[in-house]
């Protein structure tokens, strides 16, 4: 499949660092920049692909997998052992040096490089980089929680940056996406095919912009609730526009320019490490969702979608024939059509669904049951199903309809939105879904991994920090145990 990435060859080649940054344990790929106090420059069309890879290597790649299983749509396969310490919550620091240091090297220092480029027309460049920073630092902020922002990237501070709270943290998220949506007013050169997300389309960055700042207030609604519906009041009033298109990278079939997940299995000679969680599986089966299959694949000696409880990979009889993720995931690890799977940064379902959440805590105007249909219809026109499709299951599903018909109050409301959302992000946005269960609770139906060693009624409530700040930051917080909530987790 060609795709718009193939049209430059500065955009494969740099796809290509990001996808080498996904398989390789060697950290010379991550060290970018490797005089921390006089950091590479680079023209700013090169640098934002860059930066757009990176993100899309944390969100479809290590982030996706974390996600994924602690949502419990994948668990692992009794028949390898990638992951087996992912279902154990048995972690350790090392194991998150390559994400920490893809979202500051690759994605955050090189948002700064472009946003303080020298240069006329760049200010659409620069709008892209400002918001593109905010979703960085979102995705870092809710996992690892309090994370090094005033001086991280000061390139006299790059080794001992102090850790700023997640309160702080969200308040420059949406001083980001103002910085950003101001320069994207501002008439200059559009970076074209180089923006590999929208292709330089700036509507469609607005729309990004807007959907990325309400998707923040939502994620702060329980800890601080005013800040909150203050700030989803005032997006409203300028009459925003939203996500109605997936925010998404596409990949290809090319040689280290493959969808993350798929790239990693590659590297991992093809072995299928994930597979079916009965968790997932037994909701889609109880709502008679034909989005089922196309979330999942048979493997050979399969005539029926098999799956397994989350964790029991090691459980004496334990079925060794599961499902696997399928292709449209980019989980499937022998079927090279994984490949070309997008990553959603934030997908158009994503979008409904969070302005059915606005208009249900009475914080913007609107009809909750069309802003939740719209979701769900682009959920299943996203799979290759029809809207048609999505209405009969709307109309018969336990946790569509008839759940919506009894909700009677805002929070009743919000649980039939967030499980409806969990179900649309299956194997896509995992974690994303993983987020949502942590903020509101929902689905009220995961349950805890039978293979857990940290303890009775205890889940991964966020990553652990990297070893190579606890060895090289002289601020460093110390570790925090992965069942203490962050923030925003109340």
């Amino acid at each position: 499949m060609k795709t718009k990435i193939q049209k430059s060859k500065y955009t494969l080649l740099l796809i290509l660092l990001v996808g080498i940054l996904g398989i390789s344990g060697c950290k010379k790929f991550l060290d970018i920049n490797a005089n921390p106090n006089n950091p590479d420059t680079a023209e700013p069309s090169l640098l934002l692909p860059t930066v757009e890879a990176a993100v899309g290597q944390i969100v479809g790649n290590s982030f996706q997998v974390y996600g994924g299983m602690w949502s419990q749509y994948w668990t692992q396969s009794p028949n390898s052992s990638q992951y087996k310490t992912i279902d154990q919550y048995n972690l350790a620091n090392t194991a998150f040096d390559r994400p920490w240091l893809t979202l500051y090297r690759n994605a955050l220092i090189n948002c700064n490089l472009i946003i303080n480029s020298k240069g006329s027309s760049l200010e659409y460049m620069k709008g892209m980089a400002y918001i593109l920073k905010a979703y960085s630092y979102q995705l870092t902020t809710d996992a690892f929680g309090d994370v090094p922002l005033s001086q991280a990237l000061n390139p006299s501070l790059y080794g001992s940056p102090k850790y700023d709270s997640q309160a702080l943290v969200y308040d420059s998220i949406f001083n980001y996406i103002d910085k950003g949506v101001a320069l994207l007013k501002v008439s200059s050169t559009s970076p074209g095919a180089q923006d590999i997300i929208f292709q330089g389309d700036i509507p469609s960055w607005q729309a990004f912009a807007n959907t990325l700042k309400l998707r923040a207030y939502l994620r702060i609604v329980k800890a601080d609730p005013a800040k909150a519906e203050a700030g989803i009041r005032a997006l409203y009033a300028t009459n925003p526009t939203f996500l109605a298109k997936d925010a998404a990278i596409k990949y290809s079939s090319i040689g280290g320019n493959e969808n993350p997940l798929y790239n990693e299995m590659l590297a991992l000679g093809k072995v299928q490490n994930l597979v079916a969680s009965s968790t997932a599986v037994n909701a889609f089966t109880r709502n008679s969702d034909k989005r089922l299959p196309k979330f999942y694949d048979l493997v050979d000696g399969q005539t029926t979608l098999n799956s397994i409880v989350q964790g029991s990979f090691a459980a004496s009889g334990v079925a060794k024939v599961v499902s696997i993720p399928s292709t449209l995931t980019g989980g499937n690890a022998a079927n090279s059509g994984s490949a070309t799977a997008p990553v959603k940064l934030i997908s158009a379902s994503e979008s409904a669904f969070l302005q059915a959440e606005a208009v249900a805590r009475n914080y913007a105007s609107g009809t909750v049951s069309n802003l939740l249909t719209t979701g769900v219809r682009a959920s299943f026109v996203a799979t290759g199903l029809t809207a048609n499709d999505a209405d009969a299951y709307f109309a018969a599903a336990p946790d569509g309809q008839a759940a919506l018909s009894a909700a009677t109050t805002s929070e009743a409301l919000v649980k039939v939105i967030i499980t409806q959302k969990y179900y649309a992000m299956c194997g896509t946005q995992g974690f994303e879904a993983w987020s949502e269960y942590r903020r509101t609770g929902y689905p009220d139906f995961l349950i805890t991994s039978v293979g857990s060693n940290i303890g009775a009624g205890r889940t991964p409530l966020r990553l652990l920090y990297s070893s190579a700040e606890s060895t090289s930051n002289l601020n460093f917080p110390g570790n925090i145990v992965i069942y203490t909530p962050v923030w925003w987790d109340k």
